[in-house]
């Protein structure tokens, strides 16, 4: 009995290892169907990021009417800059403006895209038309501190056309009713100023053209121009 256990245990052994060989193809595609990396992958559901996407339009809060009106003396307030020299500076609105004609224009931030690309370089450009209309001072005012603002003349190639102002602290835009509140925006601006170019005349506001937030539609150096 015993050898026939051993014989027929041998049989089935031989039987199986056969039957393996035999037929390698049943084992190759069971372990493909078991492999998961032969699985297809739903390529349906992957999700891609999204571009993040700035725009300068005006919200709700930026349509607030500006406490600064034509008529309205200037409020007192000090910039900083840097002169020619790289030496930091100080100069308040009455040095720009008492006994002159000044003209005085802002931006939401300096090499934002609009400020940088037309803004700005519109002044530049049209500043020997209007100094020889007789304007003093022509001054850019931004929510940035001195140091950006310097780096930001540089970059745009701007000499002595435009005095490029840093009001750091907010205190003249807020003086004047122009806060825009960017602190929604994706790139973190915070609080900046409204774009507007003014034209006053020994301190007074002759001109006055403020825009809806971040919007350039009639505070250029054209616009200013008209009205001289």
């Amino acid at each position: 009995m015993a050898a026939s256990f051993s014989i027929s245990r041998l049989s089935l052994s031989l039987s199986s290892a056969s039957s393996i060989s035999l037929f390698p193809s049943r084992a190759t595609a069971l372990s493909s169907r078991l492999s998961f990396s032969s699985l297809p992958l739903n390529s349906s559901r992957r999700i891609s990021p999204k571009p993040l996407r700035f725009s300068s339009s005006p919200t709700s809060k930026s349509t607030i009417s500006a406490a600064l009106s034509v008529g309205d003396k200037l409020p007192e307030s000090t910039f900083s800059f840097f002169d020619a020299a790289n030496e930091l500076q100080t100069v308040t609105v009455s040095d720009l403006t008492k006994g002159k004609k000044a003209v005085f224009f802002a931006v939401p931030g300096a090499f934002t895209p609009t400020c940088s690309q037309k803004h700005l370089p519109g002044f530049v450009e049209k500043s020997a038309e209007l100094k020889a209309k007789g304007v003093d001072t022509i001054a850019c005012i931004s929510v940035n501190d001195a140091f950006v603002m310097k780096a930001w003349k540089e970059n745009l190639n701007v000499n002595d056309e435009v005095l490029l102002l840093s009001d750091g602290n907010g205190d003249f835009t807020r003086a004047i009713g122009c806060e825009l509140d960017l602190s929604d925006k994706p790139v973190g601006l915070g609080v900046r100023s409204r774009r507007y170019a003014l034209l006053a005349e020994d301190g007074v506001v002759k001109v006055l053209n403020l825009e809806e937030g971040g919007a350039f539609t009639f505070s250029s150096a054209e616009d200013i121009l008209k009205v001289l």
